[in-house]
């Protein structure tokens, strides 16, 4: 699962390093680093400096705020194929939130040395880098306004509606209510009795391995969205 070439073609295929040279992507996929972490393992720590950009090659990651009094805060989910830590890289600002596997997962860790010596030969690449960091601030902003403004029931129901097309939504081995909750910004029984009700409803069935939307028109309603 390690093997450099893989990580080769996958770099081909990122946006933002779209039109560098053959010989600048295998630079970059030579410098890189492989590690796999354990389910529950942390990634990296809010506060930490972390000089690598990540490339999550398989498995799961759930990034977490935390406040002082414990609670916690699941920002978003990371999927395989998606790359992390602009902040880190870019910035070289201390991670605002923590990184951590929710089943075993590996990752390339792209080096910022020859990631900024790739950027100052390629400008363009920090742009798009730049414009995958906005789209993250704009879902961040999307969920605090969701938080403040909208119901669990509004939220869980946007939380559907948001996977990929199809009315079919897979449930990994982590998603359980508690890792959902987190997210939704609300505890494991207030989002069973939404499921519950939107189940006697109509609009969701949810078993062990998969929720099936079954009246997508009304769980739109239910999410407060104009349209989807």
């Amino acid at each position: 699962m390690s093997d450099t070439n893989l990580l080769l073609k996958r770099l081909q295929a990122f946006e933002f390093l779209r039109g560098l040279d053959p010989d600048v992507l295998l630079q970059l996929a030579e410098s890189s680093t492989w590690k796999v972490f354990a389910p529950d393992a942390v990634v990296f720590w809010e506060g930490d400096v972390e000089s690598s950009l990540f490339y999550l090659q398989y498995g799961s990651l759930k990034i977490v705020k935390s406040s002082q009094d414990g609670r916690a805060q699941v920002l978003r989910f990371i999927s395989a194929g998606e790359v992390f830590n602009e902040v880190g890289v870019l910035a070289k600002k201390p991670n605002p939130a923590t990184a951590i596997a929710l089943e075993e997962s590996g990752i390339w860790l792209i080096p910022r040395q020859t990631l900024e010596a790739v950027i100052l030969a390629h400008p363009q690449m920090a742009l798009q880098i730049i414009e995958n960091m906005a789209d993250k601030i704009i879902n961040l902003v999307t969920l605090a306004a969701d938080l403040s403004l909208k119901t669990v029931e509004a939220r869980f129901s946007k939380l559907l509606l948001d996977q990929p097309e199809g009315g079919v939504i897979e449930r990994r081995r982590w998603m359980n209510q508690t890792e959902l909750s987190a997210h939704l910004g609300t505890v494991p029984d207030v989002l069973s009795r939404v499921i519950r009700e939107l189940t006697k409803a109509g609009l969701i069935e949810m078993d062990k391995h998969q929720i099936r939307i079954l009246d997508r028109d009304e769980l739109i309603k239910r999410a407060m969205l104009q349209d989807k």
